[in-house]
């Protein structure tokens, strides 16, 4: 490779050069047409001189950080409002739309990190060590250990460990579409053949990739035979007692007997499993219904039963979410105008929304979060291709910037977001500095003298508490820290 300060002394002799020859403009386009060829391999071959620094999507960070929000909203509020809490089993509310989001725009950053790979082995590595770091933090904050906020205690029975979780799903989701993309890196296209569908087919790998986790899953859920189960649980006299559920059958899609808890009993065991299912909400567990309350006399003994909604068999269905973000993420790229863009991904979006209607509304295959359904596959990557587009629109296209710099400062610092607030650890060490009694202390104080007692009423007062004292508070705290260009990054 030839020293750049030579290669600079060249092209200043060259310019001296051109300038005393006559007919110039003639003479330039001649030249520039016949050098054009080798410019273009020199570029390939040897690096820029200044590296110039990529344009931030604004959008990726406003998306990631508006879920963010979503997940600390609907789990402290949840409790107060349930029509926003996850459904109890078949529909869609406002928290069942997290999951999925995370997944898409993980998808999307994917695309977009892993656009240029200079040597795939070390692209591997970090792979892997992002997907270690991802299972540590789950199973540390989700696995029982940490009892944050409310209980000052630590630790876990590892007989009682809970492996499944948040992290760990988007671990799973994020090390497949990743090394996919890494692996198909050589087959990769330079530039797109004409037609709205040459996205798909330049990215088939992608495509395959996420077709094999459906095949899987549905393979799965319609043919697997699931057996009668029993489990240990309190019965409401407080006394452990064994509960038996009776199956016998395949292609069950109910609470009871459905392939997605039976992988999961036999993949972890049941005392591995979330002991708090949504499904206890449901009319036939109890009478609070859509609210929490005490189980009806008559209710079925799989209202007491251990539930995984991040499972297995249900997280190798949220491949396909991820899969789907990566196309966004594709599309980012390849297509530069934002009419061609909005384009992709809207009409993208109308189309899984559609198929998700159909599968809903026929009871072909409900939507359903806790199974992480097919049909709630395609609703919510559809619901979130079409807020991606509009933040796209707003942010990016028409420079509406400011009234969504609150989203992109938590979406730059979600990791410590969804630490410190989602998973209440800040809550939790602020509530570790109590007088005389643990219940006083700093955060119960203002929960029940700032919100409670002025707004007279607890729902009202736990909504607005999660959106100035816990909401407000980090986008505050996330902005102060981007201006100091503090970030915590995995």
């Amino acid at each position: 490779m030839e020293d750049p300060r030579k290669l600079e002394e060249g092209l200043h002799a060259a310019k001296k050069n051109a300038d005393d020859i006559s007919n110039e403009n003639n003479e330039h386009n001649k030249s520039a047409t016949k050098s054009e060829p080798v410019a273009e391999e020199k570029r390939e071959e040897e690096p820029p001189l200044v590296k110039q620094k990529a344009k931030r999507v604004a959008t990726l960070d406003a998306f990631r950080g508006l879920t963010i929000v979503l997940m600390v909203l609907v789990d402290d509020a949840g409790g107060a409002y349930s029509r926003i809490d996850h459904s109890p089993w078949n529909g869609c509310t406002l928290a069942d739309f997290v999951m999925p989001f995370f997944l898409f725009i993980v998808g999307v950053a994917i695309a977009l990190a892993l656009k240029r790979i200079p040597k795939v082995s070390y692209a591997v590595r970090k792979v892997i060590l992002r997907t270690l770091k991802l299972l540590f933090w789950g199973i540390l904050l989700q696995g029982g250990y940490s009892h944050a906020p409310y209980d000052l205690a630590y630790g876990v029975d590892m007989k009682l460990i809970r492996w499944c979780g948040i992290l760990q799903r988007i671990a799973l989701v994020y090390f497949i579409v990743a090394l996919i993309e890494i692996v198909t890196t050589k087959l990769r296209p330079t530039s797109l053949d004409p037609g709205h569908f040459s996205i798909f087919t330049a990215y088939k790998w992608q495509w395959i990739g996420g077709f094999v986790a459906f095949v899987i899953y549905m393979v799965t859920t319609f043919s697997l035979y699931v057996p009668d189960w029993s489990f240990v649980a309190k019965d409401d006299s407080d006394k452990l007692e064994t509960y038996t559920v009776i199956c016998g059958m395949r292609g069950h899609l109910g609470p009871a007997c459905n392939a997605v808890g039976y992988v999961d009993r036999q993949a972890w065991g049941i005392n591995h499993l979330y002991n708090q299912p949504v499904w206890s909400r449901l009319k036939a567990c109890t009478f609070s219904s859509p609210d929490s309350g005490p189980f009806r006399k008559d209710a079925p003994t799989w209202c007491r039963a251990p539930f995984e909604p991040e499972g297995l068999l249900s997280s190798i269905s949220a491949i396909i979410s991820g899969t789907i973000g990566i196309h966004y993420g594709h599309v980012l790229i390849h297509f530069k105008g934002h009419a061609e863009r909005l384009k992709q991904w809207v009409s993208m979006a109308l189309v899984l929304l559609i198929v998700a209607v159909i599968l809903h509304f026929t009871d072909a295959i409900p939507i359903n979060k806790q199974l992480y359904s097919f049909s709630y596959v395609c609703f919510t990557a559809g619901a979130a291709g079409i807020v991606f587009s509009l933040f796209y629109l707003l942010i990016d296209v028409w420079g509406m910037r400011k009234p969504f710099l609150f989203l992109e400062w938590i979406g730059m610092n979600a990791m410590l977001v969804f630490v410190m607030a989602a998973q209440g650890i800040f809550a939790g060490f602020i509530n570790g500095w109590y007088f005389k009694s643990p219940d006083n202390n700093l955060v119960n104080w203002i929960q029940q003298h700032v919100f409670f007692d002025v707004w007279k009423s607890e729902k009202v007062g736990t909504l607005l508490y999660v959106i100035f004292a816990e909401i407000t508070f980090w986008a505050v705290v996330s902005g102060i820290l981007h201006k100091l260009r503090i970030y915590w990054k995995l």
